[in-house]
């Protein structure tokens, strides 16, 4: 298969594709473009940014059937046949393309054509300049192999087949790059987007994680070299994993300044983002559900492991920075208590499983409403918080000979080498023959069922002490000790809403099930007016709250389409919701080598 893209105008955000099928099916050749990204699981109908197509064969126009959404039938001819298509791409993230005059990228799978029956055969795509104006001077990073171009240049690149040809994103800007050693082969970072960087240290800090994966697993995956594809932008957050590279949505002030030392709460977000992205390369990529084998793009593939390869991967990610030295013991425990504040704070953990959660997340978690809070769980924070109970349960269990590295070294070595699928439960069953006891009732519970894992009790026996307070403020994300006493906590009232604010105004955003505005009748997309007649901004809701106690009475006036409305609040105490962490002190030896395996200090 061959194929050709080039940004032919960037200011209208059109990418010309072309792609040559040499033996075309006789009978009328089927082609199509992916519904999703592996990766992100959610059907985004790719196909909807094909601005027009058109076919020709020995310089006659065939003429191109579309039979559904995202599939076309060619009319039949001998060959070569060629198709010429435009597609729009304005989406700024991780999961599609996006064009304009300061940068070009896409995945394969929201620009290149899939020929139906020759999926397996070899492909070459050749990346042409850009036509029209454009800033700088672009070159191209992706980790595509080269066939008649040279790297970071314009040119032919080759795949193996078509799921080797989408698994490879392309970035073209005139981009920041620098690199480093790991596992022995290189490893490049590449910034698009204003910045003011330190590059050496964040290729330090890259390289140290990086090296600590790969001796994690005791290998790496047969890769040739790995890119860290950068986008900085003012406000963004987001990561997309591939075979060999990652692609990253990063906010500019979370990058670490010239001669700035300390790690800052921006920078070490950026150092976990990379650190998950780059634990995907065995779990995920590798290591993946049986239903992923192979990938089928055209419509949703249910599993209900996703708490595994998303859950997993996000315990390890700001745990690889703490064993690898890049953050402190002390640090990673203030992360780790975010983490599970942030399962806390969900009332939908009660409602829906983990594995109800991976299983439903191309309707609801991809997809979420103003209830979403008291109805569904993330399969991330919750499956961290699963992972962190595993891990130590397994510990216990084998009496410390154990852990749940072993489980997925394991993985690693009888599914993710041998590019087998997992099928449905066998993580399961492998933790407890790791453990070497039966783990049946701890994934039932807290798995397969709501009830939340036991974690002060797991974490006492790694020497690590478990506190549960009310929040400061709605900008309190736990980790940290409060400021404020627990009579002063005690005090402050809870309306149990979140709120955002809106052309000027606060609007409420979500309301929690059991709160004080639930119960008083309060809905999401409510502008709030007044509080007991006094203006509400759309940053002093708190402050106008803050003279009220638990119990007392509040008259709140919104404006709830265009009608205004008046509500009774009785307001209530802050839940117990914000988690903090803490090394204890006065430990054993046993509980200190324990917790220092644990964290490897």
């Amino acid at each position: 298969m061959h194929y050709q893209i080039c940004a032919a105008d960037p200011a209208a955000h059109l990418f010309l594709v072309k792609c040559v099928i040499d033996q075309p099916d006789y009978s009328g050749q089927v082609v199509s473009l992916p519904a999703w990204i592996p990766g992100s699981y959610l059907v985004r109908d790719f196909a909807k940014n094909v601005v027009s197509i058109e076919g020709r064969s020995q310089d006659k126009t065939i003429q191109l059937e579309k039979i559904d959404k995202a599939t076309w039938k060619a009319g039949p001819c001998e060959g070569p046949l060629e198709l010429s298509y435009e597609v729009y791409a304005w989406d700024l993230s991780v999961r599609s393309a996006h064009l304009d005059q300061t940068h070009a990228y896409f995945n394969g799978s929201s620009v290149f054509i899939r020929i139906h029956g020759q999926d397996n055969k070899p492909c070459t795509v050749e990346i042409l300049p850009p036509q029209g104006k454009v800033n700088g001077h672009w070159r191209v990073a992706t980790t595509l192999k080269t066939h008649a171009a040279e790297l970071h240049g314009f040119g032919r690149y080759s795949a193996e087949d078509y799921d080797d040809l989408i698994d490879h994103p392309v970035e073209m800007s005139d981009f920041t790059s620098a690199s480093f050693t790991a596992g022995g082969i290189d490893h490049e970072v590449v910034i698009t987007g204003y910045q003011h960087t330190d590059m050496e240290r964040i290729c330090a800090d890259l390289k140290t994680t990086c090296q600590h994966h790969i001796d994690f697993f005791g290998e790496l995956p047969p890769i040739e070299r790995y890119l860290f594809m950068i986008m900085v932008v003012g406000e963004g957050y987001g990561g997309l994993e591939h075979r060999a590279s990652t692609s990253l949505l990063v906010s500019r002030n979370d990058l670490p300044l010239p001669d700035v030392k300390e790690i800052s709460d921006g920078y070490r977000t950026f150092l976990g983002l990379c650190s998950h992205e780059y634990f995907h390369t065995w779990n995920v990529k590798r290591i993946k559900p049986e239903v992923f084998t192979p990938y089928s793009l055209q419509s949703e593939s249910y599993t209900r492991q996703l708490w595994a390869f998303e859950g997993i991967t996000s315990y390890y990610d700001d745990l690889g920075l703490a064993r690898s030295g890049c953050i402190k013991a002390e640090s990673y425990l203030q992360l780790l208590a975010q983490m599970i504040t942030r399962v806390w704070r969900s009332h939908g953990r009660f409602k829906q499983s983990v594995a109800e959660s991976s299983f439903d997340a191309w309707t609801k978690f991809y997809r979420q409403d103003e209830n979403a809070p008291n109805a569904i769980i993330s399969y991330y924070a919750k499956g961290s918080v699963i992972a962190l109970a595993l891990d130590l349960t397994i510990r216990r269990e084998s009496k410390d000979k154990k852990s749940l590295d072993d489980l997925m070294r394991l993985l690693w070595q009888e599914y993710g080498k041998q590019n087998k699928g997992v099928p449905e439960g066998e993580i399961e069953c492998l933790a407890g023959q790791v453990a070497g006891s039966d783990l049946s009732t701890f994934f039932e519970r807290y798995l397969y069922g709501t009830e939340d894992p036991p974690l002060g009790e797991l974490l006492e026996t790694v020497g690590i002490e478990f506190f549960v307070r009310q929040a400061e403020s709605a900008a309190d994300l736990g980790g940290k000790p409060s400021t404020l006493s627990a009579q002063v906590l005690e005090r402050k009232p809870y309306l149990g809403i979140k709120s955002a604010a809106d052309a000027g105004n606060l609007k409420i955003a979500n309301v929690f099930v059991n709160s004080a505005a639930i119960k008083a009748g309060l809905s999401a997309g409510d502008i709030l007016i007044a509080v007991d007649g006094l203006k509400v901004t759309s940053t002093n809701l708190e402050k106008l709250l803050a003279p009220y106690k638990p119990g007392d009475n509040v008259e709140i006036h919104v404006f709830r389409r265009d009608e205004l409305m008046c509500f009774e609040v009785s307001l209530q105490a802050l839940p117990l919701d914000t988690v903090e962490l803490r090394l204890k002190q006065d430990i054993d030896e046993t509980v200190e080598s324990r917790r220092r395996d644990w964290l490897k200090l």
